[in-house]
């Protein structure tokens, strides 16, 4: 009996440890369901961040020197159909937009310089192709558009000596230089030889020349630019993760008049620092707009990959004529009407104005001031970025400007004696891209779809399993208790006294009796 009872308590403690394990067990299961669904989001960031750092040979790298885009330019010409009436008669100038002209463009980066303090520095290469098959006609279909040269240097005359201005209509007397020319689109966009360039680079002194021979709105853009860009990569801090950090080495600009203007740490369009909210605002740098452009959110988008993004846009008082703008003007309030950012100070005194098409949020006197133009659509002439948030990568954007001169009535200046003042559209362009190749959007899905469902699966599954565990652990040592209890207590309950002694010969009753 001694030896079952020993063999029944070993059998029980053993039954109760292994319920102890599983119970254990389940414990952790819940701890680490509990951890993955606090903390499995911050771990996916880090990774996300390492993974987007620029590091040359990785996959993020190799997208972003040689990006898998295609993307397109398309090209709007206003041309000119009452030229000599404008002048002779001061009839409004009437406009007839021609396009789109497209131009399939492809983007490098070279000359790829590793820095110590977490950036890199580049030139960018553009190559422009010409697109027939989806332009309105070829790129030498002619157009009149004002004469930007000539009445950049009227313009800039006006406040000179009177001798000069004099001077200047008979050089244009004798070169047959008028307000208005014929060139074709090509010409417009890529460059012609102007008879005043020339004769500046023969005359000008040498520190004065301008850096080009030829005339040309996009001139010196196809190809591999000069400047030096310096980008931040990520290493060292991703909130600065694609942000310019100098260029052509430095580190701001010198047009305007303080600090806050003249930074150019924005991105440049293609990248944003990652985990991006809706209340942030990002800026991105370009060196023809001379300034960084804020961009606020408006709406969420899902792009054609089914991608999910924030469309970004800028404010509708970028360019107004504000408080707020006056660093952008040197000379003083007003330097540009409302809806107008004025670039002169980096165009070489070009009276450059830039808007967005049609003169989207700008002053509705300027549309009145021509004929032709249909009034502004928002979704036709707003410029936009939707950026997916998580990473930070543009996954379509359009970027709308229009490129108008402003000019200026000079009495002295035969050839432009009737021209009034008035800012005179020639141009706007679109520039963009409508999605990102399937084998960029299959990994972004996955970047952005797969850790919120893996957080569901491992936070609540883990839990889950864990509770289970839990409820069967205690529910079975409740039971083995019960059980055991019970043994104990039928053990005392049936326990009977020993049977009396009968007698017998073994006991030797019967002897005693007969004695």
């Amino acid at each position: 009996m001694q030896g079952r009872d020993k063999l029944c308590a070993k059998l029980t403690s053993a039954f109760l440890r292994k319920w102890w394990f599983v119970l254990a067990t389940a414990v952790i299961l819940l701890l680490l369901g509990i951890i993955c669904a606090i903390f499995l989001g911050t771990w996916v960031r880090l990774f996300i961040d390492y993974k987007l750092v620029l590091r040359p040979g990785s996959m993020t790298f190799e997208w972003w020197a040689r990006p898998p885009v295609r993307p397109f330019v398309n090209v709007y010409v206003y041309n000119v159909t009452n030229a000599d009436e404008f002048l002779n008669n001061g009839s409004k100038p009437v406009l007839d937009e021609l396009g789109p002209y497209v131009y399939s463009e492809e983007w490098e980066k070279v000359n790829i310089t590793e820095n110590d303090n977490g950036t890199l520095s580049f030139h960018y290469r553009r190559t422009y192709t010409f697109q027939p098959d989806l332009s309105v006609g070829a790129d030498d279909d002619a157009v009149v558009v004002p004469n930007i040269p000539m009445l950049s240097a009227t313009s800039q005359s006006k406040h000179a000596a009177r001798f000069l201005r004099l001077a200047m209509a008979s050089i244009m007397d004798i070169l047959k230089i008028k307000p208005f020319v014929e060139v074709s689109v090509g010409q417009l966009l890529w460059g012609y030889e102007d008879p005043l360039l020339k004769l500046a680079k023969d005359v000008v002194p040498k520190e004065q020349k301008l850096p080009y021979e030829e005339f040309g709105l996009f001139y010196g853009k196809n190809g591999t630019s000069p400047d030096v860009v310096t980008m931040f990569t990520g290493a060292t801090d991703m909130s600065l993760y694609g942000i310019i950090d100098r260029y052509n080495m430095k580190d701001k600009l010198t047009h305007w008049t303080n600090d806050t203007c003249n930074s150019l740490a924005g991105s440049d369009g293609s990248i944003f620092p990652p985990h991006i909210k809706k209340d942030d605002t990002l800026e991105v740098y370009d060196k023809d707009l001379c300034r960084l452009l804020p961009l606020r959110y408006l709406h969420e988008v899902e792009a054609a990959s089914g991608l999910q993004g924030y469309r970004f846009t800028p404010p509708e008082d970028v360019f107004a004529n504000s408080k707020a703008n006056e660093c952008f003007c040197p000379a003083g309030s007003p330097c540009a009407p409302d809806g107008l950012f004025n670039v002169s100070l980096c165009q070489y005194d070009s009276p450059i104005m830039l808007s967005f098409p049609h003169f989207y949020l700008a002053d509705p006197k300027l549309l009145d001031a021509v004929e032709g133009i249909s009034p502004p659509v928002p979704e036709k002439h707003r410029l936009y970025i939707d950026v997916q948030p998580e990473m930070g990568i543009a996954i379509q954007a359009r970027a709308r400007i229009q490129i108008n001169l402003a000019v200026s009535q000079v009495i002295d200046i035969k050839q432009v004696a009737n021209f009034p003042d008035i800012v005179f559209p020639i141009l706007w362009f679109e520039e963009g891209i409508n999605e990102l190749p399937p084998e960029v959007t299959s990994l972004l899905r996955l970047a952005t779809k797969l850790p919120p469902i893996a957080r569901s699966a491992l936070g609540w599954g883990l839990s889950a399993l864990g509770i289970l565990l839990v409820l069967l652990a205690v529910t079975c040592l409740i039971r083995s208790s019960h059980r055991q209890s019970t043994l104990r207590l039928e053990g005392h309950v049936v326990a009977k006294p020993p049977p009396p002694k009968v007698p017998s010969k073994e006991n030797g009753y019967e002897l005693n009796s007969r004695r």
